[in-house]
């Protein structure tokens, strides 16, 4: 019997509009009022993660940063799993090299140092998502989207890092040619050494400590209440969620999601503008 269900956000558990339907919130509370516990697992920041789900009334543990912080219902820290000040620069200076726009993420601050380029890359991802959109109309949401998102633009990064006396869990790198532009970064950052290098998109790869894994950290919170992998679900769409894919004893992959994830699920749902998250657990409830 299925007792913790863990489920990806973007792609997974939002629609295209970054909201979580009103079926998937049913579909949650029908799951709590059995008994099952329900966690989020993300590679957003608490910042970022809480806006959808707070606007939603979901109230829930979250696995953030691809695993590199984790939370409890009241969103207190249960631990984090930082990269490592050295290799924290140097993959910094990798992606610089490259001449890549990035974010790097604390377990309270998301940094960068280009407001415009921010912009722009959110403004293309909203355009993947709703291509009848304009370009104008698509520039808008994104600086509507950027006022409602606390990132914390300076102008040195190591310099910020260092006054505050930060730990990096996370840090992400972008670009528009997708994945042919960050395959040859990715083997350079492969060369650092002990990091996790996935993507929750064709155009970002994001960078935590090897570590600091979906998978690995869903298995740690559930062994501390009990649990067996085979009393886990997972719901995912995308490479960054292998880890808690196959960990999970069953496992779900959005209608939407990448074939290669699709093939290492053990189950496939709708996709997350039809509410694919509502369905599997229903599916399981039903069960």
């Amino acid at each position: 019997m299925i007792k913790l269900i863990a489920s990806d956000m973007d792609g997974t558990l939002l629609n295209n509009q970054m909201q979580v339907p009103t079926a998937n919130i049913k579909a949650i509370q029908k799951a709590q009022a059995q008994g099952i516990e329900f966690i989020a697992a993300t590679g957003r920041g608490m910042s970022h993660a809480k806006i959808s789900l707070d606007e939603s009334n979901i109230r829930v543990p979250m696995i953030l940063l691809n695993g590199a912080h984790v939370v409890n219902a009241d969103r207190e820290t249960i631990f984090t799993i930082p990269i490592g000040k050295q290799k924290t620069l140097d993959v910094m200076d990798t992606i610089e090299k490259a001449g890549l726009y990035y974010e790097v993420f604390t377990a309270e601050h998301v940094y960068s140092a280009n407001q415009p380029m921010r912009i722009d890359f959110f403004a293309e991802h909203i355009l993947s998502k709703v291509p009848e959109m304009s370009k104008k109309m698509a520039i808008a949401a994104s600086s509507q989207h950027l006022s409602l998102t606390p990132i914390t633009f300076v102008e040195d990064i190591r310099q910020t890092l260092a006054t505050n006396n930060e730990e990096v869990l996370k840090i992400i790198t972008f670009d528009k040619k997708g994945p042919e532009q960050l395959k040859g970064i990715t083997g350079e950052l492969e060369k650092i050494g002990d990091l996790a290098i996935a993507a929750s998109e064709l155009t970002n790869i994001e960078i935590n400590h090897v570590n600091a894994q979906k998978g690995i950290a869903l298995k740690q919170f559930a062994e501390e209440r009990g649990f067996t992998a085979s009393q886990v679900m997972a719901l995912g769409d995308n490479f960054n969620d292998v880890s808690m894919l196959t960990y999970a004893g069953k496992s779900f992959a959005m209608g939407n999601a990448a074939e290669a994830i699709k093939k290492i699920a053990n189950n496939i749902t709708d996709t997350n503008e039809e509410n694919g998250v509502a369905t599997a657990i229903d599916r399981i409830l039903s069960e």
